[in-house]
């Protein structure tokens, strides 16, 4: 038994974290409002995440990036933010996950949340700037919108079934990469084009 819930403590620690690549914040409201309502128990050393002043900060920011992120321009910034801030909310609650039934050091389980969230936060970042190149912007609110609500399950999924979290943060790293390989293949025709222009137009 001790075996099963080591297990399902890391693989819904890598859930959480790859909600954290997708919304810094969500994934830390919900653990903290989860521990507060002792729907989970982070224990003394993250227990702090479910006290009032804790979560009334972490609910502020998480509005203020909520509306941003969903404005052009406003949300390429917040992903430059989110280089810093992804890693560490991964880093924080894969090792508050962890850590209940301490079955890795806390400088391992930081490790491995801030490179699962690291990297999940890269892919979308990459990819945003395609999705605004081809719908001019329009289609950044439906992206984000898609993200927070991918984020939501990926965390309610990690503290419930932890496995299927595990899995769905897998397939997400391998859709991620992809279309960040087509945004960059993207970016790189239109450079292209760019180039070749005043050329044509001097000729």
């Amino acid at each position: 038994m001790e075996i099963t819930s080591a297990v399902g403590a890391i693989l819904g620690a890598f859930g959480l974290s790859g909600a954290a690549g997708l919304n810094a914040w969500l994934p830390l409201l919900v653990v903290g409002f989860a521990d507060r309502f002792g729907w989970v128990d982070l224990g003394s050393s993250y227990g702090w995440l479910s006290s009032a002043p804790a979560l009334i900060g972490i609910g502020v920011v998480f509005l203020l990036d909520l509306v941003g992120d969903k404005i052009p321009a406003v949300d390429s910034v917040i992903h430059a933010i989110g280089t810093v801030v992804a890693p560490t909310s991964g880093a924080i609650l894969f090792a508050a996950e962890s850590s209940v039934s301490s079955n890795l050091s806390p400088g391992v389980a930081a490790i491995l949340g801030a490179i699962t969230a690291g990297s999940v936060h890269a892919g979308r970042a990459v990819a945003r700037p395609f999705v605004t190149g081809t719908t001019a912007g329009v289609g950044n609110p439906v992206v984000s919108t898609a993200e927070d609500g991918t984020s939501l399950a990926l965390t309610i999924l990690a503290l419930a079934v932890p496995i299927v979290a595990f899995l769905a943060v897998l397939i997400l790293l391998i859709g991620l990469g992809w279309l960040a390989f087509r945004a960059r293949r993207w970016m790189r025709r239109r450079r292209a084009r760019r180039e070749l222009a005043p050329n044509s137009d001097e000729s």
